[in-house]
């Protein structure tokens, strides 16, 4: 185990190739697989609804960043920093979706009007800045300075949608929502073995650890979406 400082990158080279990190990848993939299976099931339930049509899209799209955010990792020595990018700007329109979903379950229509568009307008606004650190940055000696700006938008943004929202509606409208919230408190740990850079092992690193936390923080959201779908059945009478 090591804090504070990083194992060496692990490097694999089948039959002459030049790949890094597999343990990236595979818990990228394994991400990208589940995040799929839930964006199917949830396309399935109602194709009318707002909240429902932003989860599909968000869990499509968070699947997609983690296979292209898993790819960047293991074909490093032959993207560069290139490779990182595509997850990264992805990475931006998952937590959009995120954010039109819980939004479009106010009543308040003025009020809800004003958040879709402030949301709208946040999402240019951070791929625009992104897009500047990525033009005047030079990330090829610190690559995380590329990811400030949409860890910044990640927060802030999860923490309204599902943080504030989440609670809001588990009062207002059902416990299901419970879990959304929840699902914040989940992510915490990952401040901590990001920043203190805690690492349990060269092949489980801080990244990989982190990637076990995201896992069930889906499975949250799903749970989440899932009950309010069922509530919504039972009023309906379904």
């Amino acid at each position: 185990m090591r804090i504070g400082e990083d194992f060496e990158k692990i490097q694999w080279q089948p039959f002459g190739f030049d790949f890094v990190e597999p343990n990236a990848m595979i818990g990228d993939l394994l991400i990208f697989i589940i995040a799929l299976f839930f964006a199917f099931r949830v396309r399935k339930w109602n194709e009318n609804s707002a909240f429902f049509v932003n989860w599909f899209r968000f869990f499509a799209v968070f699947g997609i960043s983690f296979l292209f955010g898993g790819l960047g990792h293991f074909l490093y020595n032959y993207l560069g920093l290139f490779g990182k990018y595509p997850s990264w700007y992805l990475g931006v329109f998952a937590v959009f979706f995120a954010e039109q979903a819980m939004i479009s379950l106010l009543k308040n229509k003025s009020l809800k009007k004003q958040l879709v568009l402030g949301s709208k307008i946040k999402m240019v606004l951070v791929l625009i800045a992104t897009t500047l650190v990525f033009m005047t940055v030079d990330l090829s000696i610190d690559p995380s300075k590329g990811l400030r700006v949409t860890t910044i938008n990640t927060t802030v943004g999860l923490l309204f949608a599902l943080g504030f929202l989440g609670y809001k509606f588990s009062q207002t409208m059902h416990a299901g929502f419970n879990y959304f919230w929840m699902s914040i408190l989940v992510m915490i740990p990952t401040i901590f073995l990001q920043s203190m850079k805690i690492n349990f092992h060269q092949w489980f690193d801080r990244n990989d650890a982190s990637h076990i936390l995201l896992l069930v923080t889906l499975f949250l959201y799903f749970l989440g979406v899932k009950r309010h779908k069922d509530q919504l059945s039972t009023f309906s009478g379904n």
